[in-house]
């Protein structure tokens, strides 16, 4: 290594050490409300710049990227032919079926032709008793980041299926959404019936949900009823909901299965950072500020290292252990949450407390954190700067679960140039 990299790092330590021990505890209570430091020298005022800059964390309905199936697309559809199809909160229902090729034993169906399927009203009125809330990261199985932060708001999946009266013979439950009545189309996922029933490890319920950041689902969002399961990709969470098939099948029918895909991985923990300069000035302190998904594992650190490319990487080190990775700072709680909502998140929301309206731990698994660093100055050249994360239980990304089809695990990095 050379001695100006050498010197980067000593000094990277020592700067980031400087700059947030002079924020303090309070200082990094939130994005939004960072103190200026007295006698604040000028790299601290371009971080806390950066800071500034930072997304919300929650993300408006309309600024979810999406992703969604189907010829034509159901969200396309003008409210007259929403309507038509049962898409719109007052035609929609949903069926609650034996599955004919793996009966489950129910003591009834929820059929339109009996006129038992659930109505949207019905699902309301189980809502003024049974509604919960809880924030979630959308993030697609096979795609590099999330699509979007949001406080998901539905009725238990477990309270319509046991409006079923099951017995036997209940193993999985399937289940898919509209899909312009074309069988080529139909998008299918599927859970253990024991993960519906019943919330292990603190998570919460998967639900039938009908708002996103405390507003009515939007057309591309899925309205007006989808399925949403707290720790899983996107794939589970699906939108367009129209039936419900209760199964003694033990094994899963989901689409994504189809596509050599993990279907039954949770959220990972990983992390970004956020665009940097294609070039940068010798001896200018870089702010670099990044997101991190909130896996199943909890978060516990984001790491950073800058990588002069003129030199050699180990070429025994496939996860760079061996690397001088240096700790950013997980930024606190925000001031104002975003997604459209007023400044206290509404109660009760799981991970919040009702009456301060703040998260009970921080970083809230399954949702999103950001963090930042500010490096010194550097020497001209060509760099890569890499993030990692370090989940709640020690390992590091793209630890434990490296494997492409589980979802995303690489390493993330970006590059630029150092030039006068």
């Amino acid at each position: 290594m050379n001695s100006e990299l050498s010197r980067f790092i000593r000094e990277h330590r020592n700067l980031t050490r400087r700059f947030f021990l002079g924020l303090g505890t309070a200082g990094v209570a939130g994005i939004s409300s960072l103190p200026i430091v007295a006698r604040q020298q000028e790299p601290d005022a371009v971080l806390k710049e950066k800071i500034g800059q930072v997304e919300d964390w929650l993300t408006l309905q309309n600024d979810f990227r999406d992703v969604s199936r189907g010829n034509p697309r159901p969200h396309s559809f003008d409210e007259a032919k929403r309507k038509e199809v049962g898409l719109s909160r007052d035609t929609w229902s949903l069926e609650v079926l034996t599955d004919p090729q793996n009966k489950a034993q129910l003591g009834r169906e929820l059929t339109k032709k009996e006129n038992t399927a659930l109505t949207f009203d019905r699902l309301m009125d189980m809502a003024k008793t049974r509604a919960v809330r809880f924030p979630k990261i959308m993030t697609c199985l096979n795609l590099g980041c999330p699509l979007g932060n949001g406080i998901w708001e539905g009725v238990p999946l477990r309270d319509v299926i046991w409006l079923t009266e099951p017995g036997r013979n209940l193993r999985r439950v399937f289940y898919h959404g509209y899909h312009n009545d074309d069988p080529k189309q139909v998008f299918r996922s599927s859970l253990p019936v024991g993960r519906v029933l019943e919330d292990l490890h603190d998570l919460p319920p998967v639900i039938l949900c009908y708002k996103l950041n405390g507003q009515w689902l939007e057309p591309k969002r899925g309205a007006p009823v989808r399925v949403v399961v707290p720790e899983a990709y996107g794939f589970k969470s699906v939108k367009w909901l129209t039936h419900l098939y209760l199964s003694n099948e033990w094994k899963a029918n989901d689409t994504y299965g189809e596509q050599n895909n993990d279907v039954d991985s949770p959220l990972k923990t990983f992390c970004d950072p956020f665009p940097l300069p294609a070039t940068v000035k010798p001896g200018q302190p870089l702010p670099v500020t990044g997101y991190a998904q909130v896996g199943i594992s909890g978060l516990s650190k984001v790491q950073v290292w800058v990588h002069d490319d003129s030199e050699t990487l180990a070429p025994d080190d496939e996860y760079f252990l061996q690397a001088p990775w240096h700790d950013a700072r997980i930024l606190g709680p925000p001031k104002n949450w975003g997604g459209g909502l007023a400044d206290k998140v509404p109660a009760p929301t799981y991970g919040f407390d009702p009456e301060t309206g703040q998260p009970r731990t921080w970083p809230i698994r399954l949702s999103r954190a950001h963090w930042a660093i500010l490096l010194p100055g550097l020497p001209p050249g060509k760099y890569t700067l890499r993030c990692r994360t370090i989940d709640g239980q020690g390992a590091a990304q793209p630890m434990p679960r490296p494997f492409r089809k589980s979802g995303r695990a690489a390493i993330g990095e970006m590059s630029f140039t150092v030039e006068a």
